[in-house]
């Protein structure tokens, strides 16, 4: 007693608390950490007030520094017995901030709950509803609803509203309260308190959100709420509803379709309007008038000054464009200057607009304008725009594009822009179509050659990943590349030590597959030279296989309409020119003289094994265990082709003979390389059958045991990348030729090898145009004065139906898989509660009494705290239930069908409780028995006939009169 009498004299407030902390700014922690000792001293105060006190300045601490409160839960439920209002508001405000789902001692709180929601005081009812709504559990739920249904029906608005607001929480915790209490719930929508009918439709409007369907019965009163109610924040809820409802029964929608435009045109109210705005172009879209006057309040939005309400119109006309796009065209100007707005969400969802446009037939010249406007935009909306271009483009396995070539180069291009960061989804179309577009792999091969020796792009590490599809592309259709050995030296460059491990280990295998092909192409020369030295012809056919379906390929890739994706008005080449020159080249060329000044001569292969083992020699010892094993595979077929053919890389040597045998490594390793290994589907795995006796574990708890020896890799830079998994992923191959990289690239291969000058080969003086313009020639910038107004222009003209040109070729094959190429998405299943309270509220409204057992003791309650079940049953029979009778039965000609129908509930209620009584007594005696079947039996009967009597249909059914 005395320890306590100390404690409240000397004890700190909790303003002292906070000037103390203000104080200590420094030791801010250690004032803390001390207060929280003496908290917990004086919180074991038998003084209610020590404890009040004490519990106040930990619930002050625990909201703002997020200190742990769970040790007070007991404390916090003793001092809820406070008798003292003010020690009774400290108890229940701290259990709303720490009780949750796992507090074990929420259990005992249920007798006070009880206690203070049928108090007097409307203050000390207030703070039980309020906590409740926070802390509910299925438990406290349950034990409560009688106590909520009472208070339901309060005489007290403001008790009435906060329980109205509660039952939500109920509900939602409690299904079978639905039962008990939804029937007083839309007693409240005749409440002539403002407040209490705004809580009711709050709470049905949420309700009905989930299961639009099982609250059709109630349009009745929905639609006078929506005709006659004046609150706009009352109206909002309603038609919400609507907007859920009227998809569902066509006949309502013709109803409401006037209510809500009259709404909609005499509203001053702009959130008002813009959820009629909503809800006719969602669910009213059928009518054309209410749309057009949609239109134009979308219109008044989107020209407003305030940014939000320009942001609510542009989200507006994004849900119209699907099925009205004239709307979209008819507002494009505002659209397109949006995308320029200051406000970050306004450029967004202006750029969603725009993509929502695109189709094949504009998809190139809306691509080239939004990726030049990102040249000037900020790094954040750079990137958004080309993850919507990259997006919109490979949608459904590149649905909407029909030149691979075009897009491939706008790929390439898209990877120079300054603040480019979408390397991840480059890389990833990159691979994919090369995997599934055969036509465009020459294309893919001339755009990786370009980023490959762009020393820019090595030190940017967003690009990281589209130098590895870039080396993956190179390496895997190296037969397309007019100069491998370019490639080699691109891919053997000291420069790629700045790549991250993943990376560099792709290259070494790209520069793997490039030198097989070199060495196979070389030696098949040599030897075809060998058995007819004479015959040239022959040798022309005999290396035919090796690029014939390449010639034909860049043959078709030269039909092609040239279009830079940066300028539109560039002139497109005549396709007839250079087709026949191709082919001629081809067949009077040999193969190997088309491959470079020199072609593939003794002394070219040799430097390109010397560079091959002086750039790889370092890399056998490297820490990284992908590099390290691919080094030492190069290294290795190096040192057996020394061994096999040592005059290859004898410079002094007969260089001239053609008598080398050919080593059949390098037959099997080429043959290995040129082997077709398709995409595969992401759910192929799933239906490999399990092999019988196969017991998969969950977890990997023995591992340890089998493996208990097994020492870890020091390195912890070991990748598991796509790339590697998928290193050998490729399609039926074809041999060919492809033209030159643009100048720029050129340009910076000879700064590369100025710094580098390491076994590079002389460069070509008659390089071939490039026929595809790079997407971001700054010479193309000067004639794009004004985006915005380009835009306006571009979109105007696209959206238009045009005529295809006669010479445009067919689509490409683009390999599709047997289900499909997106990762089944799994349908979401509706929670087991939310389907109870679904079939509560629908069995409530439709007159359905198949109560649950637990419902039956809260009848069992209910009447018990009523005096009897004949005054509540004929509380439910007067009143606003006669419309809620007339919605659940057809036959609307009755008034008197609803009091029926509650009577004949109230009577099989009145039927369950000698039932259960009956089998209680069944284990007693034979005689007991036959009573208790004898009472069932008759119960049976009756029901039977009531039945008979009454037949309630099993949907939901909408008054005629309404309709």
């Amino acid at each position: 007693m005395g320890s306590s009498i100390m404690d409240s004299l000397f004890q700190r407030s909790l303003e002292d608390l906070i000037k103390g902390i203000r104080l200590n700014l420094i030791t801010e922690s250690t004032f803390i950490s001390k207060s929280t000792d003496d908290i917990r001293r004086e919180i074991k105060s038998t003084d209610l007030h020590t404890k009040s006190i004490a519990l106040q300045k930990l619930t002050y601490l625990s909201a703002l520094y997020g200190l742990d409160m769970s040790w007070a839960a007991f404390h916090v439920v003793e001092l809820m017995s406070s008798s003292a209002f003010a020690q009774k508001k400290i108890a229940y405000h701290a259990a709303a901030h720490s009780f949750h789902a796992a507090t074990d001692v929420s259990l005992l709180a249920t007798h006070q709950l009880r206690k203070d929601l049928n108090s007097a005081n409307p203050f000390e009812v207030s703070l039980a509803l309020h906590c409740l709504s926070i802390i509910a559990t299925p438990h406290l739920a349950r034990e409560l609803t009688p106590e909520i249904f009472t208070l339901l029906a309060s005489s007290k608005p403001s008790i009435r509203k906060k329980a109205v607001a509660v039952i939500l929480r109920v509900f939602s915790q409690y299904p079978d309260a639905a039962r008990v209490c939804f029937k007083r719930l839309v007693e409240n929508l005749e409440s002539s308190d403002p407040q209490t009918l705004s809580a009711a439709m709050c709470v049905l409007c949420e309700l009905a959100m989930n299961d639009p369907k099982s609250y059709l019965p109630l349009a009745p009163e929905f639609y006078r709420i929506l005709v006659d109610s004046r609150n706009n924040w009352v109206l909002i809820k309603v038609v919400k509803i609507f907007g859920k409802l009227a998809p569902l029964e066509p006949r309502l929608a013709m109803r409401v379709v006037e209510p809500i435009c009259e709404h909609m045109r005499k509203t001053g109210a702009k959130s008002l309007m813009f959820e009629c705005v909503r809800t006719v172009v969602t669910s009213l879209v059928e009518y054309e008038s209410a749309v057009k006057l949609a239109l134009g309040k979308i219109r008044e939005l989107l020209v407003d000054d305030d940014p939000n309400l320009k942001y609510l119109g542009l989200q507006a006309l994004k849900v119209v464009a699907p099925k009205h796009l004239w709307a979209v065209l008819e507002n494009k100007e505002v659209v397109i200057k949006s995308l320029s707005d200051a406000d970050p969400n306004i450029k967004l969802e202006s750029l969603r607009i725009l993509m929502m446009m695109v189709s094949e037939s504009n998809v190139a010249e809306i691509s080239r304008v939004l990726v030049n406007y990102t040249i000037k935009s900020d790094p954040e909306f750079c990137n958004e725009i080309l993850g919507s271009i990259l997006s919109t483009c490979s949608r459904n396995v590149y649905e909407i594009i029909e030149d691979f070539d075009w897009y491939v180069s706008l790929l390439g291009e898209m990877s120079r822009i300054p603040h480019c960061q979408k390397g991840k989804e480059i890389e990833h179309q990159l691979i994919d179509i090369g995997m599934r577009v055969k036509d465009a792999r020459l294309q893919l091969v001339r755009v990786g050659r370009d980023l490959l020796i762009d020393p820019a792009l090595l030190g940017n590490p967003f690009l990281h990943g589209i130098l590895s599809a870039a080396a993956w592309v190179s390496g895997e259709y190296v037969e397309f590349s007019k100069n491998p050995f370019e490639i080699m030296e691109a891919l053997l460059q000291p420069r790629i030590s700045l790549l991250p491990p993943s990376v560099r280990a792709v290259y070494v295998q790209s520069a793997f597959k490039v030198l097989v092909f070199c060495l196979h192409s070389f030696l098949l020369y040599r030897e075809t030279l060998a058995c007819s030295p004479s015959s040239p012809d022959k040798f022309v056919s005999e290396s035919t296989y090796l690029g014939s379906d390449s010639v034909i390929v860049a043959a078709d890739c030269q039909q092609d309409e040239v279009f830079n994706p940066r300028a539109s008005n560039e002139s497109f080449e005549d396709p007839s020119k250079d087709v026949e020159d191709i082919t001629v080249n081809h067949a009077q060329t040999p193969y190997s003289a088309s491959i470079g000044k020199d072609g593939f001569t003794h002394e070219a292969i040799g430097n390109l094994l010397s560079l091959t083992e002086m750039a790889l020699g370092p890399l056998s010892g490297s820490r990284e265990v992908e590099i390290q094993e691919r080094a030492r595979n190069v290294l290795g077929l190096i040192e057996l082709i020394k061994q096999e053919l040592p005059g290859l890389v004898n410079k002094e040597g007969n260089s001239g003979r053609g008598d080398e045998k050919f080593p059949k490594i390098i037959e099997l390793m080429h043959d290995a390389f040129s082997r077709e290994l398709g995409p595969i589907s992401a759910n192929t795995q799933e239906r490999v059958p399990i092999p019988d006796g196969l017991i998969l574990k969950e977890n990997l708890g023995d591992l340890d045991m089998i493996c208990g020896n097994v020492q870890p890799p020091m390195s912890s830079s070991f990748s598991f990348g796509i790339l590697h998994s998928g290193e050998k992923v490729g399609l039926p191959q074809s041999k060919g030729e492809s033209s030159e990289g643009s100048t720029e690239s050129t340009s910076l291969l000879a700064e590369h090898r100025k710094l580098h000058g390491l076994y590079y080969l002389p460069s070509e003086k008659n390089d071939m145009s490039n026929d595809y313009p790079p997407a971001n020639d700054p010479k193309l910038q000067d004639n794009l004065n004004d985006d915005a107004k380009d835009l306006v222009k571009l979109t105007e003209q696209s959206l238009l139906r045009k005529k295809k040109p006669d010479h445009a070729k067919s689509r490409p094959v683009v390999v599709k898989l047997d289900e499909g190429d997106e990762v089944p998405i799994a349908a979401k299943k509706l929670e087991l509660k939310e389907d109870l309270l679904s079939g509560a509220v629908r069995d409530v409204l439709l007159g359905n009494e198949a109560v649950s057992t637990s419902q039956t003791n809260l009848t069992d309650k209910l009447s018990s705290k009523r005096k009897g079940k004949k005054k509540l049953s004929a509380h439910h029979s007067s009143g606003p239930k006669e419309v809620l009778g007339d919605v659940g039965n057809p036959n609307m000609g009755n008034p008197s069908s609803g009091r029926s129908k509650h009577h004949d509930h109230g009577k099989e209620r009145q039927h369950r409780s000698p039932r259960k009584k009956d089998r209680e007594r069944e284990e007693n005696g034979h005689k007991d028995k036959q009573k208790s079947s004898h009472r069932h039996n008759r119960h049976k009967s009756r029901q039977r006939v009531d039945g008979s009597n009454n037949v309630v249909t099993q949907t939901p059914v909408i008054p005629d009169f309404l309709l």
